[in-house]
């Protein structure tokens, strides 16, 4: 996946709370935002990518966060999409204009009948670096019920996913408080997950680096490793520690108004 979709923040606001960060009426710089969504565009870029940019829509304040509507997937038959089942209803109508863009592109769409349950996309699955598996985040916004029927789909295609339940409401996706690193490493917060989720991600990965509290609270995890970089909102001694293990140069980017809302570097991206 050499290729990153991003939407642009034309419309992006704050008009209701779905996630602890969220605070309706704060004051929000659209001004600075597009310049920092600008600066997160740019480092893709420079990190070797081809960018390509969907037009929002009047009224989907949350669209520019498109790591959500979709998960973007490879199998023997080719590229697809999953298309997502968002927990509140303004996003749920933010996946039909990303489901047509894929599908102009021709991916192949498998749709889920998901009826009461949830999965949102990227910000819950997370590709493990190399393509090998993916990590499925639920508890907040996907639910269990949604993964394992996600599972189910993957599972014709070759395709081994890894359930991991989060618990900490200020970490709602799975991206929040999970990124991986390389094919051997993780950023991971501990404190998020359910004791037995941990252990699974201990099990699964040969190093494992921890994020604090305030590291994570600053979104850290919301990373994206791309390029032979890290692109990230903050560097604290301990990633700067762990990205030199691991090769990778940390890219910093200012995220400050998008993280009012819940949302960093990943949540802005979405591989293709």
């Amino acid at each position: 996946m050499l290729s990153v979709l991003f939407c642009d923040p034309q419309h992006f606001n704050i008009v209701d709370s779905k996630n602890p960060f969220m605070k309706p009426g704060e004051p929000l710089d659209l001004k600075l935002a597009r310049q920092q969504w600008e600066s997160v565009k740019q480092a893709f870029v420079d990190a070797g990518f081809t960018v390509e940019v969907l037009t929002s829509v009047a009224d989907l304040e949350d669209m520019v966060f498109a790591n959500n509507q979709v998960f973007v997937g490879e199998s023997r038959e080719g590229k697809f999409i999953v298309p997502s089942r968002m927990r509140f209803a303004s996003r749920q109508r933010e996946v039909p204009h990303y489901v047509a863009w894929f599908k102009q592109r021709g991916y192949r769409v498998i749709e889920l009948e998901f009826g009461e349950d949830y999965l949102e996309g990227h910000g819950d699955l997370l590709w493990h670096a190399g393509l090998t598996k993916v990590w499925a985040g639920y508890g907040f916004r996907s639910t269990l019920v949604g993964i394992k029927k996600f599972v189910a789909a993957m599972e014709p295609l070759g395709i081994k996913v890894i359930p991991l339940e989060v618990r900490d409401p200020r970490f709602y996706h799975l991206d929040t408080c999970f990124a991986p690193l390389t094919s051997k490493a993780v950023l991971v917060h501990p404190a998020a997950f359910a004791p037995q989720s941990y252990q699974t991600i201990q099990q699964n990965c040969e190093r494992v680096y921890i994020v604090g509290e305030d590291d994570a609270l600053k979104f850290v995890c919301n990373g994206v490793a791309a390029g032979g970089r890290f692109i990230t909102p903050f560097l604290s001694p301990q990633l700067a520690n762990a990205l030199s293990r691991e090769r990778l140069q940390p890219v910093v980017v200012d995220t400050s108004e998008f993280q009012k809302s819940g949302g960093s570097v990943c949540c802005l991206k979405l591989f293709t």
